[in-house]
């Protein structure tokens, strides 16, 4: 498996941002100017306070998954998995637990409320959600999108996933996500009704934003890079994984051919019989655990494949960035053209080859009232120029300084995640390489009775 180059920790400090920078020193207040505004934001659009949603007060479980049929937009008949959401108060007046919402959503409609979150907090690293269709499966697993055990693990991710956005110190606060929860009827129309698809950025302008841009910042070019990264050492750790339980699997199966030639043979024997017999129930069992095994396994591949997706959501928010760097420089480009030309018409002296100067030279000079007037529409408009660069400076500045402080927040959960992850999975390989040894000590005890 390639491993990630040593660097790449390195890559999320910050350095110096030019235009849209901001000093390294902010970096922690921004960390907590966000926890202070999820803290003390009053209600308003979008918003709401602890009185009513956060993740100390409401618990948020995904408990059932169904099977249903039903007509698409297409009115033709469809196969899907419903959701049951529940969502249960965890401090009531009476200090009594009670449930107070309980629904099913479709995995689309999980779709649906992540791009709503997309859009509308660009500077987040939003969580992702985990796969429609299974990836990196060892060849005994269904890929199968309908198959019982992927239904049950992806229920597990969902739940997941709000979780991740409920205990997010702004997302936590948006009224669609408490709707998502809370209103069953009615609610696409009402993420409809918030405009976001308008709002989205297409593919084709996110391109060329990315290869027009100028003066790329350097450190979210090097985010860019890590994400890559880091999705590329998951998905070589998964593929390996999964050639291993391969491979485990037929080396468990195959103690199953022990238990079967011990059995066949303790019935041709009268003094070893027993033993014989007792050591090839021994390798039946070991031969059979393999199945809950490597079940227990895809629950931390599936953990694994959570930052595989996280990758995704990093490159959002640098190719959000990039677009506001790239709207950035045109606007600063339009206003210095302009201001070009009002010192042109000012001073009567044309610096550069122009359509305009062409056609003067054709048709001959313009009134001195022609170009005054010029002049007051070209200043007029440099004046709102100047506004809108200002006002995407600062904007571009705010965007810096939220998108990095998330980053942090969501590279120390990655560390602790990742870390928890790994150890797990050690854990359980030492427990399942114990009970290997622990069977062949009972085999040796059946041989030694005999």
């Amino acid at each position: 498996m390639e491993q990630a180059p040593p660097d790449l920790e390195r890559q999320w400090q910050p350095a110096p941002l030019e235009p849209l920078g901001h000093p390294d020193a902010e970096l922690q207040a921004a960390v907590d100017e966000e926890a202070e505004v999820s803290r003390d934001e009053g209600p308003g659009d979008g918003t709401m306070t602890e009185n009513n949603f956060g993740l100390k007060k409401i618990e948020i479980s995904v408990s059932e998954a169904e099977k249903r049929t039903g007509r698409n937009a297409m009115n033709m008949q469809e196969t899907y998995t419903a959701y049951l959401i529940e969502t249960r108060s965890v401090e009531h007046t009476d200090g009594q637990s009670v449930l107070t919402d309980s629904l099913w959503r479709r995995y689309s409609e999980f779709e649906l409320l992540r791009n709503y979150l997309l859009v509308y907090y660009p500077h987040i690293v939003v969580p992702p959600l985990p796969e429609k269709r299974a990836e990196f499966v060892w060849h005994k697993l269904s890929a199968d999108n309908m198959d019982p055990d992927f239904v049950e693990r992806r229920r597990i991710g969902l739940e997941n996933f709000l979780l991740r956005v409920a205990s997010h110190p702004i997302l936590c606060r948006d009224k669609i996500f408490y709707l998502f929860l809370t209103q069953e009827g009615n609610w696409k129309e009402t993420v409809n009704e918030t405009g976001f698809q308008l709002k989205a950025d297409s593919r084709l302008k996110a391109l060329n934003a990315t290869f027009r841009v100028k003066n790329p910042d350097k450190r979210f070019t090097e985010l860019k890079h890590y994400s890559d990264e880091l999705q590329s050492v998951i998905s070589h750790l998964l593929r390996v994984r999964a050639r291993v339980a391969d491979r485990l699997y037929g080396v468990y199966k195959v103690h199953g051919n022990y238990g079967r030639v011990f059995s066949e043979w303790s019935a041709i024997e009268k003094e070893m019989g027993d033993g014989l017999q007792s050591a090839g129930h021994h390798m039946d069992v070991y031969a059979s655990s393999i199945d809950d095994i490597l079940e227990d396994e895809e629950h931390y591949a599936d953990q694994l494949k959570e930052y595989l997706f996280y990758a995704e959501a990093l490159r959002a928010v640098c190719r959000k960035h990039e677009l506001m760097q790239y709207d950035l420089e045109m606007a600063a480009q339009d206003l210095a053209s302009k201001k070009q030309q009002c010192e042109e018409l000012a001073t009567g002296t044309v610096r550069t080859f122009s359509l305009k100067g062409m056609t003067t030279k054709l048709f001959g000079q313009e009134t001195p009232e022609q170009r005054e007037a010029r002049i007051k529409v070209l200043e007029e408009q440099i004046n709102e120029g100047e506004q809108q660069l200002k006002s995407k400076n600062l904007e571009g500045r705010e965007f810096v300084k939220n998108a990095w402080a998330d980053i942090e927040r969501f590279k120390e959960q990655k560390n602790h995640d990742l870390k928890e992850a790994l150890i797990s999975y050690a854990v359980m390989q030492i427990s399942m390489c114990k009970k290997g040894i622990q069977v062949w000590t009972n085999a040796k005890e059946c041989f030694s009775k005999m």
